[in-house]
């Protein structure tokens, strides 16, 4: 705000100085121009003009030839300007010429002159020779002071800007404060919000506008958390609601006396109370119970593929230097093992590996099977969404697997990419901050 009031300050001084130099230069123009016209006038009238000097003495000289230098300084609007009055005035004119001469301290053309005439030449710095041509007769000349540049304008201009940005920009940017500052404290209270965090309200500051943004602020904070400690109790119910039915069929398929019955029985509880930790846990991510802890990142992954290798899975990692992170390592295994878990479905062989780069720490997994089309790599991170419809063991599910992993990524800070690989197969890399 202040740079645009300063912005818009220098242009109006800007128009404000073009403005007076047009006008002085108006003003120097008719300045000139009428008393000149008068003088020639006058002495025309009278027929009265002074002698061919070399020395100007404030009158009307007559002279053979024009004494204005072809390479001089000329001052063509003075020029235009005296013609014109000049053919208005009723006299006729040829030619008008006119040359500035500039005038330094103790300049010896001033030794010559009245002591009047010499102090306002010395204030204008210069003089202006005026010819004007009588056609077939002579030409008349006469010299006027000429005042200098306008640096004065100029400095004039700087010392308004000044002054006005004293004026105007110091109490805009003491108010800007005044209402950055509390609005900087509740962006930053903002950003930082997380469920389950801290709820103590932001102290009410600045105008009443503000004040009143910061108090809906905390109104909502306090509704959120209690929408989501309300959601968490009955998520929580929920679970216990489902796992008490579940646990009761897991034992009554004891009695079933056909041994491939009871198994597919058993694997069905088995594989839906694995998608009820899966929903609960993808909808309890905004508030993870687990506290962000420092882990040795090649350890956990090494941990999590002696897992898969434990159940005869082919998965191969090279084991790597300690590598200090600080995550959240339940959930980070849980992601890791969700990955590995998707390439194992579609591939039998799997490569885990770990890339350290000095801003990021990369865990890439690779597997050979079909790979995903590439207007679907991002589709199957969306919950309830699989690429295979069947309901087998091998590729069934209920598409929650990529996006509980890709959310708990994101909740550390981190992402989580998808490509296909040269010669087939797919690559997931988990990108996390250091």
């Amino acid at each position: 705000m202040a740079l645009v009031i300063a912005v818009a300050l220098f242009v109006a001084q800007a128009i404000n100085f073009a403005l007076i130099l047009q006008e002085r230069q108006r003003a120097r123009i008719d300045g000139t121009t009428g008393p000149v016209v008068a003088r020639i006038a006058d002495a025309v009238e009278r027929n009265t003009f002074a002698k061919p000097t070399r020395f100007d003495r404030g009158r009307v000289r007559s002279a053979a030839s024009s004494p204005v230098s072809p390479t001089g300084e000329h001052r063509r609007d003075i020029e235009q300007s005296l013609r014109t009055a000049l053919g208005e005035a009723g006299l006729n004119a040829g030619r008008v010429e006119t040359e500035v001469h500039r005038f330094v301290p103790d300049d010896f053309r001033l030794r010559y002159t009245g002591k009047e005439r010499r102090e306002r030449f010395r204030r204008a710095g210069g003089e202006l020779m005026i010819a004007v041509e009588r056609p077939g007769k002579d030409w008349l000349v006469l010299s006027v002071p000429w005042f200098g540049g306008n640096d004065w304008i100029f400095w004039r201009l700087i010392w308004q800007t000044v002054i006005l940005y004293i004026v105007v920009l110091v109490p805009v940017l003491v108010a800007a404060r005044q209402i950055s500052k509390p609005l900087r404290t509740l962006a930053f209270a903002a950003r930082g919000f997380r469920p389950g965090g801290s709820v103590d309200a932001l102290a009410e500051a600045g105008p009443q506008d503000v004040r009143d943004v910061i108090a809906a602020f905390n109104a909502l904070r306090l509704r959120v958390t209690a929408m989501l400690d309300e959601k968490d109790r009955m998520l929580g119910a929920i679970g216990h609601d489902l796992r008490t039915p579940l646990a009761a069929l897991r034992v009554r398929i004891e009695s079933v006396d056909d041994d491939t019955d009871r198994l597919r029985m058993a694997e069905t509880i088995a594989e839906m109370n694995r998608m009820l930790d899966d929903i609960l846990s993808l909808a309890r991510l905004g508030r993870p119970s687990e506290p962000l802890t420092e882990v040795d990142l090649a350890a956990l992954v090494e941990a999590v593929v002696d897992d898969f290798l434990d159940l005869g899975e082919n998965v191969a990692f090279e084991e790597r230097a300690r590598l200090r992170m600080r995550l959240r390592p339940s959930l980070m295994r849980r992601a890791l093992r969700n990955l590995i878990e998707n390439a194992l479905k579609y591939g039998s062989e799997v490569d885990v590996q770990l890339a350290e780069q000095p801003d990021q720490v990369r865990i890439i997994v690779c597997d050979r099977g079909p790979g995903i089309p590439e207007d679907r790599l991002n589709d199957v991170f969306e919950a309830f969404t699989r690429l295979e419809n069947s309901r087998n063991k091998d590729t069934g599910g209920i598409g929650l697997g990529l996006a509980l992993a890709r959310a708990i990524v994101r909740e550390a800070g981190g992402d989580i990419l998808l490509a296909n690989r040269v010669g087939g197969g797919l690559t997931a890399t988990i990108t996390l901050r250091r």
